[in-house]
């Protein structure tokens, strides 16, 4: 009986603190889903806040279906709510800049990533598509390719990853990545469930598979050229908190969510041009590497929103990563800051890893960054305000 009553050892009590909008009958709200919309349309126009982090998103009728975002309507916010304007002077522009299916209310609804302008109509400090678009506009002879590996961790409400014991620890690395088990994959469902939404609304997701640490997974987008890299990278990373939030857990892109002897999370970014990719293209990737080298800091800077700050707590030289501190480069090698694929290595031609942005990184300024250095063979440093 003592055996009965005991409760099991900490370290085997799964931490399961779910939100409470989670646990509402999702039943009753499908019986209002599928009553008809009166032939309208709701579009949900989402765009970064003032955090360079966050997404926020918010929802209009239109009375037909856009066909293309040039159908779309302007709209505004009140950027005093979102850490982008004081509340004398608060209203926003959201500018629909690209569309997708909502996998979320279904056709004929839309998903509206939109930039954001200030009151006299210049692009707001997080804006930095703004710029990127204009830089990818000067190199688009050369048709740039990104694909972004996407690192992310599941939490519960309560900050604690989802599934780890709830006064303890899981066991050490080793059987989680790419695994499968109740024991060893935790939130799958989560991840199912996004990348049918992705594949739904039409957002360019190759692939995704459970990462090194427990609870933490990845999913990689691309190839995109160009702008539409950092385009279907943040509405990725909107489908991936709105299956979260029916789920009742966290998404965190935290670079090293727990500290310790536990990989971090980074957002790899592959990089190819038109030239690369022919024959000989070992030579360009190898010169591209040689700019990058001479950029290290500038690119550190770039690849996390407080400036490496955040990346400093990843890029240790340890758990498959380079040091903050130092470029290095190599065939096959994820400790290097630039990893060369083996298979571009033996065909000569093809793409570079570049393995330091972290995991909440904004893809506008890596992507724009990497076109300027390699493409546009940009010297010296910048400076931190990467809006400019």
């Amino acid at each position: 009986c003592r055996l009965i009553m005991c409760p099991p050892p900490p370290c085997r009590v799964k931490n399961m603190a779910t939100s409470a909008s989670s646990k509402l009958n999702k039943a009753v709200k499908q019986q209002y889903m599928d009553l008809p919309q009166g032939g309208k349309v709701q579009a949900l126009y989402i765009w970064i806040d003032g955090s360079g982090e966050g997404l926020r998103c918010k929802t209009r009728t239109l009375d037909s279906e856009p066909k293309a975002v040039e159908d779309l309507p302007e709209w505004n916010f009140d950027g005093s709510s979102t850490y982008q304007s004081e509340g004398s002077n608060s209203d926003m522009f959201l500018i629909p800049v690209a569309m997708f299916r909502d996998p979320f209310r279904k056709d004929p609804n839309k998903l509206v990533l939109c930039e954001v302008l200030k009151y006299n109509r210049t692009p707001a400090e997080t804006n930095l598509r703004h710029t990127c678009k204009q830089i990818m506009s000067m190199v688009q002879n050369n048709h740039p390719w990104f694909g972004m590996e996407q690192e992310y961790t599941l939490l519960g409400i309560d900050g604690h990853p989802f599934g780890w014991p709830s006064n303890g620890f899981p066991g050490p690395q080793g059987p989680y990545y790419c695994a499968v088990g109740a024991d060893k994959a935790y939130g799958r469902d989560i991840v199912e469930s996004h990348y049918r939404a992705c594949l739904y609304a039409g957002v360019q997701i190759c692939g995704t598979n459970a990462e090194v640490m427990p609870a933490q997974w990845e999913f990689q987008i691309g190839p995109c050229e160009g702008i539409n890299m950092g385009d279907h990278l943040w509405v990725a990373r909107f489908i991936l908190h709105r299956v979260c939030e029916d789920f009742g857990v966290v998404v965190s892109f935290d670079p090293k969510p727990i500290s310790g002897n536990w990989n971090g999370a980074g957002c790899h970014t592959n990089f190819s041009t038109k030239d690369m990719r022919e024959e000989g293209g070992l030579k360009v990737i190898e010169d591209a590497i040689e700019m990058l080298a001479k950029r290290h800091s500038y690119h550190i800077r770039a690849y996390d929103p407080k400036g490496g700050l955040d990346n400093a707590r990843r890029l240790t030289g340890h758990h498959e990563t380079s040091n903050i501190d130092e470029f290095s480069a190599g065939v096959a090698n994820r400790g290097a800051s630039i990893r060369i694929p083996r298979m571009v290595g033996q065909e000569k031609k093809g793409y570079f890893e570049d393995r330091r942005p972290s995991a909440n990184c904004d893809p506008y300024i890596v992507t724009e960054a990497l076109v300027r250095t390699c493409l546009l063979k940009e010297e010296g440093e910048e400076p931190n305000d990467y809006s400019k």
